[in-house]
C-alpha cells in the first residue's frame, strides 16, 4: 500500500519488532528496580526548550507543537518513534533521560513507566480538564484521545451477517486463511492484554494459537487494512482510524472494504487511550506541564479533532471529526487501565504462540 508518509507513525525495523522491544523492557525494568528507580530532576521554572518523546502521528504532533510554540514561546524538540520503543528508551535512561514529555498512543506504556516511578505526578489543573476514566489512577499521565479496535472487512468475501460477535471467534476453524493480523504492531499488543484481562491467560493463549493457524501476518496494521481492501483477506484486525485514513488516502470510490464494530462491548472493540506525561527526571517541569496542559486544552483537542488521524478527542465539548461514527455507537469495551496493564503479559503470550 502506498500509504501517506505524512499521516503514518515512524516505522523503523525496531518498531516493527515491538514484541522484542517489550521483552527487552522486562530486563530494563528489572535492572531499574534493582537500582532503586529514577529520581526526579529539579525544575528550572520554564526553560525555553523542552524535549518531547513522541509516539503519536508526526503530522498531528507537529501541528500541536507549532501552535504551542507560537502561543508560549517555548521551543519543543521532538523525537518521534514507536511509543514502546520510546518507553523502553526512558527505562534505560532512568534519571538521566533527556525527555521532558512523553506522548504515546496506548496506555500500557504509560502504566509501565508509572510503575517504575519514571513519570511525575500532574497537577489537578491539568488532570481535571479530562474525565477521570481517561487518566492515570495515580495522576501520573492524562488522556488526550481514544481509538477503538475493530475489523476491516471485504463485503465481497464476507457479509456483515457472517462477521463474528466476538474477537475470540476468529480463532475458530471456519476463519482459516481469511484473517489478516499485525501481531508486532503497537496497536495489536494492548488488544491481547484486553483478552487476558477479560478471559484469562490460558484463553488468550488459545486464541493467539488459533490466530497463528488461521491468519496471515503483516508487518503493520496499515498493511492489514490494505490487504483487506484489495480483497486478499476477508477480515483484518485493526483500530478504526486505520480504515478512515485509508479511505482518505484512496478516496471513497476506491475503498472496497468497510469497518465493523463488535457488538455488546465485546473486548474486540477495545477503547484505546492515547496519553501524555511529564517525565520525572525533567529539568524543565514547568514548561513540560505547560505543554501537557496545552495538549488537553480546548485548542489542543480541536487541533486533534480537525486533523485526519481520526482519533476521538476526550475533552468534553470538543466534537470529533465529522466522518467518524459517534463513539457511543461503536459500543467500545472500556477496560480499567490498571486491568489492561503494561503489555508485558501480552508480550509473553505472543512469544509463546509464535507470533513474534
Amino acid at each position: 500500500m502506498g500509504r501517506s508518509r505524512q499521516d503514518s507513525r515512524v516505522r523503523t525495523p525496531r518498531a516493527r519488532r515491538r514484541i522484542a522491544v517489550v521483552a527487552g523492557a522486562l530486563a530494563s525494568a528489572s535492572l531499574l528496580a534493582a537500582c532503586g528507580g529514577a529520581s526526579a530532576g529539579t525544575s528550572s521554572g520554564g526553560d525555553p526548550t523542552i524535549t518531547l518523546y513522541n509516539g503519536q502521528h508526526p503530522q498531528l504532533t507537529q501541528a500541536i507543537v507549532s501552535a504551542f510554540e507560537k502561543q508560549t514561546g517555548i521551543h519543543v524538540r521532538v523525537r518521534t518513534d514507536d511509543g514502546i520503543v520510546l518507553a523502553d528508551q526512558i527505562l534505560q535512561e532512568g534519571s538521566h533521560s533527556p525527555a521532558d514529555v512523553y506522548l504515546t498512543e496506548n496506555s500500557p506504556e504509560l502504566m509501565l513507566l508509572t510503575q517504575h516511578n519514571l513519570l511525575a505526578k500532574l497537577p489537578a489543573s491539568i488532570t481535571s480538564q479530562i474525565p477521570a476514566q481517561y487518566n492515570s489512577p495515580t495522576k501520573n499521565w492524562v488522556g488526550i484521545s481514544v481509538r477503538v479496535s475493530a475489523l476491516a472487512y471485504d463485503p465481497a468475501l464476507v457479509s456483515s451477517a457472517q462477521l463474528p460477535a466476538s474477537i475470540l471467534d476468529l480463532a475458530q476453524p471456519q476463519w482459516k486463511g481469511k484473517v489478516a493480523i499485525a501481531p508486532t504492531d503497537s496497536d495489536f499488543v494492548p488488544l491481547v492484554g484486553a483478552v487476558i484481562a477479560k478471559y484469562g491467560k490460558q484463553a488468550a493463549l488459545n486464541w493467539l494459537r488459533g490466530l497463528k493457524d488461521n491468519a496471515t501476518e503483516y508487518a503493520d496494521i496499515e498493511s492489514v487494512v490494505a490487504a483487506v481492501n484489495k480483497g486478499q483477506k476477508a477480515v483484518g484486525i485493526i483500530n478504526q482510524y486505520y480504515w478512515y485514513r485509508l479511505r482518505t488516502e484512496l478516496g471513497a470510490g476506491n475503498t472496497k472494504s468497510e469497518v465493523y464494530y463488535f457488538p455488546n462491548r465485546n473486548v474486540g472493540g477495545l477503547e484505546n487511550i492515547s496519553g501524555a506525561a511529564v517525565v520525572a527526571s525533567s529539568a524543565h517541569k514547568t514548561a513540560a506541564e505547560k505543554f501537557v496542559s496545552f495538549l488537553v486544552s480546548a485548542q489542543g483537542e480541536k487541533i486533534l479533532a480537525s486533523g485526519d488521524t481520526y482519533e476521538y478527542p476526550v475533552r468534553p465539548g470538543v466534537a470529533p471529526n465529522s466522518a467518524l461514527v459517534p463513539l457511543s455507537q461503536t459500543n467500545p469495551a472500556v477496560l480499567n487501565v490498571t486491568s489492561l496493564g503494561n503489555d508485558l503479559p501480552a508480550a509473553s503470550l505472543l512469544q509463546q504462540a509464535g507470533l513474534t
